[in-house]
């Protein structure tokens, strides 16, 4: 009967243990490859399409880069090391949308299509 008992006992209490376990977080989208040291671009949100990589060795401080074509990118990782302005203009002018992220920020969908950024040094 001891045996009985102590076998309901733990049964009841991995039911309550299992119960009382907090709900799983739902997955955010995928993060897309980017290599320390570069910033990436998708045409596609969130991370999709074919990636544009910009090593920090192949831009200038302070300038502004336009990315090739009008379409411009919908989501973008910056892993520079440094912060990154992304403008919705496509000469980074400051009366369109534009807002700096700082080194390993991964955004999936931006607010607006990023037709070119500056890289700054702190």
């Amino acid at each position: 009967m001891r045996g009985v008992v102590a076998a309901a006992l733990a049964l009841g209490a991995l039911a309550a243990g299992t119960a009382a376990a907090p709900p799983r977080a739902a997955a955010g989208p995928r993060l897309g490859d980017c290599a320390a040291g570069a910033l990436c671009m998708w045409p596609d949100a969130p991370f999709r399409g074919e990636r544009r990589e910009y090593a920090l060795s192949g831009v200038s401080l302070g300038s502004c880069e336009r990315f090739p074509g009008r379409a411009g990118a919908a989501s973008f990782a910056n892993r520079t090391g440094r912060p990154v302005t992304v403008y919705e203009s496509g000469e980074c002018a400051e009366t369109r949308e534009f807002h700096t992220h700082p080194s390993g920020s991964w955004t999936p969908e931006g607010a607006y299509r990023m037709r070119a950024f500056k890289v700054w040094e702190r």
